[in-house]
């Protein structure tokens, strides 16, 4: 009679992260294996001895029988073949490129149709991709084809329940950060997200791409910057709560050059970048040098505001107007 083995799934339970302490890791338990007892053959032999009237014949040794061993069919590779085959249509059929997907993320390899299939229609049909808008989300974020849709559900739930994300802007949400959907609820998105309204980002739902950011890795060290060049922390998360985009900026290829050529080139006061933390966010070279310099050939200062945010052919008109006294 067969025994039949029952699995049991213990799920886990994790407190609320706060942001002004270390987040919490989960401690993971050993798990033991139990291994079915190994069953051993016996055999057991008689022995019978012949003899006749004219001539006596030593004994026989005892013949022991042979145990038959039980060998394995040989391996064959047709049937994961097949699978593998199968995998690769019917990602070709949703017009995805099975070996450029390898290329970027090896474990699709070993994803199973089935799963693949269930995490496509999970997707597309909550969020009515269109083909195109499905395979520009996987060519961002490959990983998304292999999330179980157990860990999917959560996410879309905590986006509109948490985050406040109307459902009507879910769509636009995943186009615009899709690796939302292959990250943690509990270590990424909710400790980000308690972390931005602590510092008074209430409608978290409209920058809801900063919420896959790690906060210690990403967010502190953005503000940190900033006190670290003379601003108060005050006035630093004041900039950051204006401007929730500066947390997107790099601090090497963004913040320190465009704030060297503020204070060397410009010599402008720190108070303008906490009115106007918006000057990050434009291009170095193909804006702010360009309009600096036409200012200084006209002998005029504008706000950085007029300087910056104004068409080109505005610009020009305010450049042309103004005496260069003034």
């Amino acid at each position: 009679m067969q025994q039949k083995h029952t699995i049991h799934f213990l799920s886990t339970t994790t407190t609320k992260p706060h942001f002004l302490s270390s987040l919490h890791h989960h401690d993971y338990s050993q798990r033991n294996l139990h291994f079915p007892p190994i069953f051993s053959l016996k055999a057991t032999t008689t022995t019978t001895t012949t003899t006749t009237t004219t001539l006596s014949l030593p004994l026989k040794p005892p013949k022991t029988p042979e145990i038959p061993t039980i060998s394995p069919p040989p391996k064959t590779h047709s049937h994961s073949h097949s699978h593998f085959q199968e995998k690769m249509l019917y990602l070709d059929s949703i017009g995805l490129d099975f070996l450029s997907l390898i290329d970027h993320h090896p474990p699709i390899i070993s994803a199973s149709l089935p799963d693949l299939k269930s995490t496509v229609d999970l997707i597309t049909s909550t969020l009515s991709l269109t083909s195109v808008e499905f395979r520009r989300i996987i060519n961002m974020c490959p990983e998304i084809l292999t999330s179980q849709v157990t860990d999917i559900v959560p996410i879309f739930t905590f986006l509109l329940r948490e985050a406040r994300v109307n459902g009507s802007d879910l769509k636009r949400v995943i186009n615009r950060r899709p690796r939302l959907l292959v990250c943690s609820v509990q270590l990424r998105l909710r400790p980000t997200l308690y972390f931005l309204q602590s510092i008074g980002i209430s409608e978290v739902h409209r920058h809801t791409y900063l919420l896959s950011c790690s906060v210690e890795d990403k967010l502190i060290p953005r503000i940190e910057y900033f006190e670290k060049i003379g601003f108060s922390r005050r006035d630093a998360v004041t900039m950051f709560r204006r401007f929730p985009q500066l947390f997107n900026y790099s601090v090497k290829q963004n913040f320190e050059l465009k704030f060297d050529y503020f204070v060397v080139e410009m010599g402008r006061d720190l108070k303008e970048l906490k009115e106007f933390p918006q000057y990050f966010s434009f291009s170095l070279e193909n804006r702010i040098k360009p309009r600096h310099q036409c200012c200084v050939e006209k002998g005029v200062c504008f706000p950085l505001p007029v300087l910056l945010k104004t068409s080109e052919e505005q610009f020009r008109d305010r450049l042309e107007v103004l005496e260069p006294h003034l």
